[in-house]
């Protein structure tokens, strides 16, 4: 195997670069460049600090593809695969280099708060949908003829769909 990896020119192969690639601020973006020709997946960073006094990596397994990532202006665009996430996470210069960059930007979003380390998914089954407690905790619209009838008796109105009274002329302006 090490024999047909030597012959293979280099831009043929990834080259398994990790360095950071900031999105808006400093630490909340990791380049990983996993195929060959400087093409990879750029890794949002994003913390966890639901719970108070904590501050966590937040997973967001859908990173975007990275062009031009052994380049001097590499840049993302698109959606790279949850596979090459994955791939790229299984590697412990990876983790290690995640730890570094989500402890920084923990320290720069979260001063106050304590670090703490939470591992990567290493598969499509190990990842958390987060919850949206609000959005749980009652419906986002009720029932629509219930919602028209509301409607209705606020505008004054008995019947649902019937036109409000309009404002007679002598009631003056």
């Amino acid at each position: 195997m090490a024999l047909l990896t030597a012959c293979m020119p280099a831009q043929l192969r990834p080259s398994w670069t990790i360095y950071p690639l900031p999105r808006h601020q400093p630490h909340d973006g990791l380049a990983v460049v996993s195929q060959p020709n400087g093409y990879g997946l750029h890794i949002w960073l994003e913390t966890d600090t639901r719970e108070h006094g904590l501050c966590r990596p937040r997973w967001i397994v859908d990173g975007a593809r990275l062009f031009n990532g052994n380049g001097t202006a590499p840049f993302s665009s698109g959606l790279a695969s949850r596979a090459e996430f994955f791939e790229a996470v299984a590697r412990a210069d990876v983790r290690r280099a995640l730890r570094v960059e989500l402890e920084q930007l923990c320290a720069r979003r979260a001063p106050a708060s304590t670090w703490q380390w939470q591992e990567p998914p290493l598969s499509a089954t190990e990842v958390a949908v987060p919850s949206f407690s609000l959005l749980d905790d009652q419906p986002v619209s009720g029932d629509p003829e219930q919602i028209r009838k509301e409607e209705a008796a606020l505008a004054g109105s008995a019947e649902p769909g019937a036109t409000p009274p309009q404002p007679s002329a002598a009631s003056g302006r």
